[in-house]
């Protein structure tokens, strides 16, 4: 059994790929490392166990990765994404950083899969997992075994007990029993408050309660709003978050990747009045899929439906729930819910509106609208040979971008500009330093692959010395 009454050197707060990153990081820098984990080990790993794939930079091929995905690539794509929304210095650490990580997972038991194909176009970019999020976690779990970081499951950090700019102690509850823990660091890779529907309710009122959560539904925000209260500098808007428009049949909490839908780009998205509202083909969906969550969330009711034909069906990873399928729009837009009408028109509409073109699912291709608004740019065809198939949409959180600012040694900033003095932060809990808004795919898992490293090595460093 771990003892909790032990002082430490670093204390890391979360079970998740950062949270693993800095305790291993901590470790091999020659520190004890007790890990702290609020969910039972059966459902350890944060959101990380749904993950499937890093974004790394890359210089030249990979066994991996295709190509090169050079810096200047990288943050192109990231700076498309948030709009300038980011802190550049921070995310070209991250970027940065990258290029050193896939070698590292490697070497402490994580698998990946050969270069991927097909619609996702993601071959140069991004890694994926041999067996997902959960093979990956279940490697770093198992090198922090073998090389004597201690974890406690069961173990919810309630508060971090800061005192002119220090951490004191944690105030945790372990096994339903009330815990003191002291380190001499304490790294925060506890993620966001996601799980939290009432802070949720805080910024979106009572449309937070038709968001579904794809992840865990440990992270509450328990710790960020403790260090928030006690003069913990912020970061990022609380609006802003991680969301996908996943199938409206999902569970509240936890559905994970199976949830996800991917086929927006090559049909029409309609609200529950049957009516278009954003453009199906604006980008390539590895750099797009993450804005629908938010389209969705804004729109009356929060639920929309995807709407294509079976020219379509093939091009996309469907969703754990089978389609809604029928002969005529009309039939789909009765099994759906929508005004039959309205859908009609909807659709016909679109199909007068389609240009003749040369559709390419692997690049921003010819394929688009004229005379309407919205317009879709690119894989826009005729939704015009049956059967017809449909989704009901929901808005699909994954993590929120509110969270704790930080330097580059991953240190804590309060709201005076001053760093804490042994307070580090890792994950989902800082991303909004590099992700003011917006998203690229495997671009979490890089900031919490890298400032977990980051976090870990730096709180070794002042524990040891």
């Amino acid at each position: 059994m771990t003892n909790l009454n032990q002082v430490y050197d670093v204390l890391v707060v979360g079970g998740g790929n950062a949270a693993l990153c800095a305790a291993i990081a901590s470790r091999e820098a020659g520190a004890t490392v007790l890990v702290l984990e609020h969910a039972p080990k059966e459902f350890r790993g944060g959101n990380s166990r749904h993950t499937r794939n890093l974004r790394a930079m890359h210089l030249k091929p990979t066994s991996t990765l295709t190509d090169s995905y050079s810096e200047s690539d990288y943050w192109n794509d990231l700076l498309g994404v948030t709009g300038g929304k980011t802190d550049e210095h921070l995310a070209r650490i991250a970027i940065r950083g990258t290029s050193e990580v896939l070698p590292w997972m490697e070497a402490h038991g994580v698998h990946f899969q050969p270069s991927l194909s097909g619609t996702l176009n993601l071959s140069r970019t991004n890694a994926f997992f041999l067996g997902g999020g959960k093979a990956l976690m279940n490697a770093y779990y198992a090198t922090a075994e073998r090389i004597g970081i201690k974890v406690a499951y069961n173990t919810e950090v309630k508060s971090l007990r800061l005192v002119d700019g220090a951490v004191q102690e944690a105030v945790a509850i372990s096994e339903s029993s009330p815990v003191t823990v002291r380190a001499r660091s304490i790294v925060v890779a506890s993620g966001g408050f996601q799980a939290n529907i009432e802070w949720l309710r805080e910024y979106w009122g009572d449309a937070a309660d038709n968001f579904l959560i794809r992840g865990t539904p440990f992270d509450k925000g328990v710790i960020l709003r403790n260090l928030l209260d006690q003069g913990v500098a912020p970061i990022g808007d609380p609006k802003q978050c991680h969301a996908l428009a996943i199938d409206a049949r999902a569970p509240k909490f936890d559905g994970g990747i199976v949830s996800r839908l991917d086929c927006i780009p090559f049909g029409i998205v309609v609200d529950h009045e049957a009516r278009r509202f954003y453009n199906e083909g604006e980008d390539l969906w590895p750099k797009r899929y993450a804005i629908w969550g938010r389209l969705v969330a804004l729109r009356p009711k929060q639920i929309a439906y995807a709407i294509l034909d079976t020219k379509s069906e093939t091009l996309f990873m469907p969703s754990v729930f089978p389609a809604f399928r029928a002969n005529s729009v009309r039939e789909l837009a009765q099994k759906l819910g929508l005004d039959a009408g309205a859908l009609e028109a909807t659709v016909r509409d679109f199909n007068s509106a389609v240009q003749s073109g040369t559709f390419n699912i692997g690049s921003l291709d010819d394929c688009r609208t004229a005379g309407i608004d919205p317009p879709k740019t690119h894989w826009a065809r005729a939704i015009d040979t049956p059967p017809f198939i449909g989704y009901p949409l929901r808005p699909g959180i994954t993590f929120t971008y509110l969270g704790v600012k930080v330097d580059e040694n991953a240190r804590v900033l309060m709201k005076n500009g001053q760093p804490c003095e042994n307070l580090f932060a890792a994950g989902e809990i800082m991303a909004g330093n590099i992700l003011g808004e917006g998203y690229t795919a495997g671009i979490g898992m890089a900031i919490g692959s890298v400032f977990g490293r980051i976090a870990g090595r730096e709180a070794a460093k002042l524990a040891r010395n």
